[in-house]
C-alpha cells in the first residue's frame, strides 16, 4: 500500500488500530452480512487500546456516515441527471441503488474515521508491540 505507517490514512485505508497500526480494527473483513458489518474487536490485539473509549462512543460516527451519504447522493444524482439525462424518478432510483450498495463500506468507513479523530498514532506503542512479539 502506498500510505506510510504512522499516518491516519494508513489506519483508515487498512482498517488498523489507530494507535499502533498493527492490530485489526474490525472483527471481520468486508461483508454484506448485516450482523457483522460494524463488529469491531473490544481491544487491539497488539497494543491493547480499548476501542470503545466511552459508552456509546461510536454514535458520533453516524454524523460522519450522514456526510458520506449526502456526498454520494449528490454526486450520483448529478451524474445520473446531467451526465446520463435520466428523469427525476430514475435518478432517484439510481441514488437509492448506490446508497444500498455502498452502505457496508460507509458504515465501516465512518467508524474508522471517527476513532481516528480521537486516537493518534504512537510509535512507542507500535515499537513496544514488536518487541513483545520477538
Amino acid at each position: 500500500m502506498m500510505f506510510k505507517k504512522g499516518t491516519k490514512i494508513y489506519s483508515i485505508a487498512n482498517g488498523k488500530c489507530p494507535k499502533c497500526h498493527e492490530g485489526d480494527f474490525f472483527a471481520h473483513g468486508i461483508t454484506f452480512n448485516p450482523t457483522k458489518i460494524t463488529q469491531i474487536h473490544d481491544t487491539c490485539s497488539h497494543c491493547n487500546l480499548k476501542y470503545m473509549i466511552e459508552p456509546s462512543f461510536f454514535y458520533g460516527a453516524m454524523y460522519i456516515n450522514y456526510g458520506i451519504t449526502v456526498a454520494i447522493s449528490v454526486t450520483v444524482f448529478l451524474i445520473a441527471k446531467l451526465g446520463f439525462q435520466l428523469d427525476l424518478l430514475n435518478s432517484f432510483l439510481t441514488v437509492l441503488g448506490a446508497l444500498i450498495i455502498t452502505a457496508p463500506l460507509n458504515l465501516r468507513l465512518s467508524r474508522i474515521l471517527w476513532i481516528n479523530m480521537f486516537v493518534s498514532y504512537d510509535a512507542n506503542a507500535a515499537k513496544n508491540t514488536s518487541e513483545k512479539l520477538e
